[in-house]
């Protein structure tokens, strides 16, 4: 029964109209915590680099952060180079979650967590492009 309803659940998330509604609604989500990360390093700077300077990592590399954060997500979001952009985000989320993330306290475990399980999702990207609508405009 269970594999019925999984070959169900397959059919119809491969009609076109659904394939391209779940591409888009992909995209979004995964965007947007780059988007708005991006936004409030870059409107919180002095903030942002004492934290990084903190944690012993550069304050010269915030504004790759903010590239990657922002221009990542915005790209993203627009589905250009979707698998590039993507599968940068992906180790981004991995190389920030072990440094950020990486302690003992279960707050920061949890985080780490979401660092890659936003990964895999960017894994996803990199496997499945962007989609119909997207600035690539692939068509699987």
């Amino acid at each position: 029964m269970l594999k019925q309803l999984n070959l169900r659940v397959a059919q119809i998330a491969e009609q076109p109209t659904i394939a391209t509604l779940l591409s888009v609604g992909m995209r979004v989500l995964l965007s947007l915590i780059f988007i708005l990360a991006g936004w409030q390093k870059l409107t919180g700077y002095d903030a942002t680099a004492q934290y990084m300077a903190a944690m012993g990592v550069p304050t010269a590399l915030l504004p790759l952060v903010i590239l990657t954060e922002l221009g990542g997500g915005l790209a993203i979001l627009l589905g250009l180079q979707t698998r590039l952009v993507a599968l940068a985000l992906a180790g981004f989320c991995i190389i920030s979650g072990l440094i950020f993330h990486g302690g003992a306290d279960p707050m920061q475990q949890t985080m780490l967590m979401k660092n890659l399980a936003m990964a895999g999702g960017f894994l996803a990207l990199v496997l499945f492009g962007g989609g119909k609508l997207s600035l690539d405009g692939e068509r699987r």
